[in-house]
């Protein structure tokens, strides 16, 4: 009763206390006692002088004060949650404003800064279904347990790790699985922080549970929570206690694997005993002995005979939460014996339900049922309940049976993509992969019912896409392992993942899967490289695979095999890569088919060389059925059939081309002559094809489809061509062998292809642009790589440059004119191979190559003889950003030449054009014209600082005033990277090639001085140059800092600049200290690396100054830890001299800095730390 109630709260107090509180409490200071208390009470049985107590009515009337209390503080929570719901509601009403939601969040954050709000939250929690208010309760939890959790009171961490796992057991039915995902994130949250110390049933709690059938579901989420939060903890905690978590749970490993496995195996048997036997298949005999000879056992044979059992929903949803939890255990945990082969053939039962036919859902899957145990997904906007939404922790929910299986690959491809394998887990290995063979096996299996490929189709795309990924795993990181074991059939292996490859149902998995034969393909490569004695031995064992492989691959890009899937590529759209869903296709195959050819160079002639032969006869044939009229021609091919035909036999015959060309790299060097015969095929009938297109002008021809059939000859024609030019490095090496002998076959080859017949026709602006690029471009090759003596005087080449140097000729597009450009000043200006310099013919050479440069510059000279009026120009001006341009390519490859004087003269006419005021003007206009001149003109001057010797030093003081004093002043404090990317590599050229501009000691004086008395010109502007680069780690733009970073470090690398006495005295622990602080910010997560590096190398310079001086100094700096934090921090940082243990400590450092602080803005304003 309440009565005896507040008798016990009164107990061990005096009669006149207890009297002086129930007066107060009744706001009564006076009362007459007129009725004594009974002698039966509590208090005269005591024995106390009960003269002058209060009355039963005082009693009476301080019970209903208190009932008033308790009353008014239900009232109270009542009337805050009525409140919160109001302004959360208000909160994402599309209505409100955002200066309203920017009110609500402030007086929400406010509220949950506070110490007590938990209490309130707990009520929230316990009495609403507004999933916005449920979820803003446990954000508070959440940031108690995370940032206020030290500064908790004990007793609130009782009440806490008390009632919010009641809490869960008695509302998980009723809650939305995203909710109650999350409160049990903040139940581990609270276990990562005090378990096992303060919460040492935490762990304990949740095994016993998995063991309860009607908490399983749940256990099982908190389980894996406790995986992900435990084993791969945030910043917030220190590395000591992030160790000890990742040791504790890997005791608790070998339990967790045992109770997953027995929830797994109990389901699978349960629903199999069930099961109705099928009748025999068709198939069923097609396992052959094969399989019955490598799986043995109960388990294997299981596998083998046992169907797929039929699991009903709570099954189901049961069996992907323990494959889910297992998925993340096998992200972290090592491999060992603790992973058992029961285990995994459990999780192989369940992979094989990937192989089954996809069985859609009853209703429509939940995104709640699905979401992971962090609840990242939000509530619905209208904070009720959803339709099909059901609470319930299971019953009626059906999960896709296909997602079991999915999730049974992901935990085996998380077993196989760790690389380190203990001994004793190899076995296991093997065992993983024979049953992977049967699911392959199983997955490529043919029946009078279905093919191959429609079978894949009907399977759920992830599952596909989890067994490719399984595949590829095994023979990137595992095929060296299992090749040679007898018990694993890799060739056999191979015929099955042939069958998988050459039915995929998506262009996608296609790619995957060539992608895992280019894998296996090299892999092959470099065995037999690296088996000199048994080379042949090794090759025939997959020799047919290989041919086989090769063929495949050949007929799929071909449209007379493979017409329908090919036109399904888009060859229009570009990717990130700047290439076509079908030049990503024929690319991805001409790689197969080019590492085959070096393998089986032999073979892979053999059967690539008679497909273009066959294709080249129609296109060689195409002649006959052209007729002239007039001065056009068209082609005599009208039938819809054959134009479809015709059609396919050119695509084919492109592609083939461009395979041709790949192959360019196996006929050369070392191999040259033993494969000159087919080599010399190859490019004869190029030579043929190039010449033919150019005689008869196909690209020029009228067709019945225009729209199809000409870009299909255009393409032939560029892709001949493309071909030819991938064999220059091969005519180079042709003409090399045979300089010194009979040239004649050479020279027929060379002055009847590439440029008398085939290109010379091709070079003029009536031409396609596609075409006249491919001729183009193997006339540069023929003028650059090949070299042949007599090509600048072939009558060709002659009517070449003229076409080129003549005013009146119609200009080539700027492309094709450039490279022809190119081209022609190549062959003048490059020296002939193999012949002595007095061959060259220097003088004749070097008089042609002025009248080429003077007809090119022919319009150029004209504009300082022209009668215009002067153009002045300005920063922002289009014409400025064009000579700056011009002028940069001018330094480039003539600054020599031209001279200092006139260098001096042109660099002072852009100095006086940039005065502060322009370069403040435009580069404050981010991404103006200004900026662009600006930085062409940065480039040039990295140009001119970069010039060895002494002729442009005088310009150094310039370049260096111009760069720290007007440049950067204006883009030091602005955040936009414009300018300063130039303007920082300028500084870095002026220090890396211009070192003895400020450290003049020679190599001798530094030998025998050592760098302690080195001497130092121009100190302050050198200053002023680091003072840069440490200002710009001070900067949040990322790509500046890596460059900058990276500058600091090659400077090091190449002239000791760390160990320079100035740096090291007064710079050295100042960088030092922006790096640390800019870890300990996180201001630049993705450099992490490098600048532990950097702080490395920079401490590496005197190792005991930096443990003795700069580590105490920089904790002393320290904000917000006090002293002991401080040592243990000193005391953590090992005094280690190599790298790897030297990065650990820094990132030990920086992780424990940042939760000491974290710990210490968590507790209350005046406590006293002892």
């Amino acid at each position: 009763m309440p009565y005896d109630l507040l008798l016990e709260e009164a107990r061990g107090l005096r009669v006149d206390d207890v009297q002086d509180m129930l007066r107060l409490s009744c706001e009564q200071l006076e009362a007459d006692c007129r009725t004594s208390m009974a002698p039966e009470s509590e208090l005269s049985r005591a024995g106390d002088d009960v003269s002058g107590l209060v009355s039963c009515e005082e009693v009476s009337a301080v019970l209903h004060a208190h009932r008033r209390w308790d009353d008014g503080a239900r009232a109270s929570e009542e009337s805050s949650l009525r409140a919160l719901e109001s302004l959360l509601t208000e909160f994402f009403h599309s209505c409100t404003t955002n200066e309203r939601k920017r009110e609500i969040e402030e007086l929400l954050n406010n509220f949950a800064q506070q110490m007590g709000a938990w209490r309130y939250c707990l009520y929230f929690l316990s009495n609403t279904r507004n999933e916005y208010v449920m979820m803003y309760s446990l954000t508070v939890f959440e940031n108690l347990v995370n940032k206020m959790w030290l500064g908790v009171a004990s007793q609130d961490k009782m009440e806490l790790r008390s009632c919010l796992p009641k809490l869960l057991l008695a509302q998980h039915k009723a809650m939305p699985f995203f909710i109650r995902n999350k409160l049990c994130k903040v139940i581990v949250d609270i276990g990562r922080q005090d378990w096992p110390m303060f919460y040492h049933d935490f762990f304990t709690n949740t095994l016993q549970l998995i063991q309860s059938p009607t908490m399983s579901s749940l256990r099982l989420v908190l389980l894996k929570t406790s995986s992900e939060e435990l084993a791969c903890p945030r910043e917030d905690l220190s590395v000591a206690r992030k160790d000890e978590l990742r040791k504790l749970l890997l005791e608790q490993v070998p339990t967790v694997l045992g109770l997953l496995t027995g929830i797994l195996e109990t389901i699978w048997d349960k629903h199999s005993v069930t099961a109705a036997t099928p009748p025999p298949s068709p198939t069923s005999g097609e396992s052959g002995d094969l399989l019955g000879s490598l799986l043995q056992g109960t388990q294997y044979s299981k596998l083998l005979s046992q169907p797929i059992p039929s699991l009903d929903d709570d099954s189901e949803q049961l069996c992907y939460l323990a494959l889910e939890c297992l998925a993340h255990l096998f992200s972290w945990i090592p491999l060992s014996t603790s992973i058992t082969p029961s285990l995994l053939a459990s999780i192989f039962h369940f992979a094989r339900f990937g192989c089954d036919l996809r069985v859609k859902p009853k209703t429509p899957p939940s995104i709640y049922l699905l979401s992971s145990s962090n609840g990242e997904h939000a509530p619905p906007a209208n904070g009720g309940a959803r339709p099909g939404h059901q609470t319930g922790g299971g019953s009626g929910r059906q999960v896709d049976r296909s997602r079991l299986g999915v999730l049974a690959m992901t935990c085996i491809n998380g077993l196989v993509s760790k690389n380190c394998v203990p001994l004793d887990f190899e076995e296991y290995l093997l065992r993983m992969f024979q049953q992977t063979f049967f699911m392959l096996q199983r997955l490529t299996r043919e029946n009078n019912a279905h093919t191959i490929k429609s079978w894949l189709q009907e399977l759920d795309e992830s599952y596909l896409e989890k067994f490719t990924d399984f595949l590829r795993l095994f023979v990137s990181v595992h095929l060296r392992r299992i090749e040679s074991n007898a018990q694993f059939p890799v060739v056999e292996f191979l015929a099955l993942f042939f069958k998988y490859t050459f039915n995929q149902p998506t262009h996608e998995g296609y790619f995957a899967c060539l992608d895992i034969w280019s894998i296996f393909l090299d892999y092959l490569t470099t065995k037999i490289k690296s088996r000199l004695g048994d080379q042949d031995s090794v090759l025939n064992r997959y020799k047919d695979a290989l041919v086989l492989l090769l063929k495949e691959v050949l007929n799929r890009i071909q449209f007379r095999y493979n017409q329908a899937q090919l036109e399904e590529l888009d060859d229009e759209t570009l990717d990130d890569d700047q290439q076509t869903e079908w030049q990503r296709y024929l690319r991805q195959s001409l790689e197969v088919v080019a590492k085959v050819m070096e393998l089986l160079p032999s073979h892979a002639f053999a059967t690539f060389f008679p497909v273009l032969q066959e294709d080249l006869d129609v296109y060689l044939g195409l002649q006959q059925f052209i007729v002239t009229s007039g001065r056009s021609q068209r082609l005599n091919i009208t039938a819809e059939n054959d134009c479809r035909r015709l059609h396919c036999t050119l695509r084919d015959l492109s592609s083939l081309l461009q395979a041709v060309g790949r192959l360019a790299a196996y006929f050369i060097g070392d191999v040259f002559t033993a494969r000159f015969s087919d080599a010399l095929a190859v490019v004869e009938r190029l030579v043929e094809v190039t010449c033919y297109g150019s005689q008869i002008s196909l690209y020029d021809l009228e067709t019945a489809v225009p729209s199809v059939l000409k870009p299909d000859l255009i393409d032939v024609h560029a892709q001949s061509l493309a071909a030819l030019q991938a064999y220059s490095h091969w005519l180079t090496q042709f003409y090399n062998e045979v300089q010194r002998h009979n040239q004649s076959r050479f020279i027929s080859l060379v002055t009847s292809t590439s440029l008398v017949t085939s290109t010379t026709p091709l070079i003029t602006a009536k031409v396609p642009e596609k075409l006249l690029l491919s001729a183009c471009h193997l006339m540069l090759s023929m003028a650059t790589t090949v070299r042949p003596v007599f090509l600048v005087t072939l009558p060709a080449v002659q009517n070449i440059f003229n076409r080129i140097t003549e005013s009146q000729t119609r200009r080539l597009p700027q492309e094709a004119h450039m490279l022809v450009c190119r081209a022609l000043s190549n062959m003048l200006l490059l020296p002939w191979s193999n012949l002595p310099e007095s061959e060259q013919q220097w003088q004749t050479r070097s008089s042609s190559h002025a009248s080429l440069l003077a007809a090119l510059t022919r319009h150029y000279r004209l504009l300082s003889t022209a009668n215009q009026p002067p153009h002045r120009l300005g920063l922002e001006d289009n014409v400025t950003d064009e000579m700056l341009s011009f002028f940069f390519t001018l330094f480039q490859g003539l600054r020599v030449q031209m001279g200092v004087l006139f260098t001096g003269h042109i660099i002072h006419i852009f100095l006086s054009m940039f005065t502060r005021e322009q370069l403040a003007a435009s580069i404050l206009q981010e991404g103006s014209a200004g900026c662009r001149v600006l930085e062409k003109f940065l480039k040039i001057l990295q140009v001119v600082v970069q010039e060895p010797g002494q002729s442009f030093k005088p310009f150094l003081p310039s370049i260096i005033f111009i760069c720290m004093e007007q440049v950067y002043p204006i883009v030091a404090e602005r955040s936009s990277p414009d300018v300063k990317a130039e303007m920082f590599e300028l500084l870095y050229q002026v220090l890396h090639h211009n070192w003895r501009y400020f450290f003049k000691t020679s190599v001798l004086a530094s030998v025998q001085r050592g760098l302690a008395e080195e001497a130092m010109e121009n100190e302050a502007q050198f200053s002023a140059a680091m003072q840069a680069f440490g200002q710009s780690f001070l900067q949040p733009d990322i790509h500046i800092f890596k460059q900058n970073l990276s500058y600091l470090e090659s400077l090091n690398s190449k002239h000791k600049l760390y160990h320079r006495k100035l740096f090291r005295t007064s710079m050295l622990f100042h960088f030092i200290n922006v790096l640390l602080q800019v870890l300990l910010h996180k201001s630049h997560d993705l450099l992490q690396e490098e600048i532990a590096l950097a702080v490395y190398n920079m401490a590496s310079v005197d190792f005991d100054a930096f443990y003795s001086a700069f580590m105490p100094e920089f904790l002393n700096g320290c904000q917000s830890v006090d002293a002991n934090q401080r040592a243990v921090l000193c005391r953590n940082f090992k005094l280690e001299r190599d790298l790897p243990s030297f990065t650990q400590s820094v990132h030990r450092l920086v992780n424990d800095l940042r939760y000491y602080r974290l710990c210490n803005s968590s507790l209350p304003t005046g406590t006293v730390k002892l």
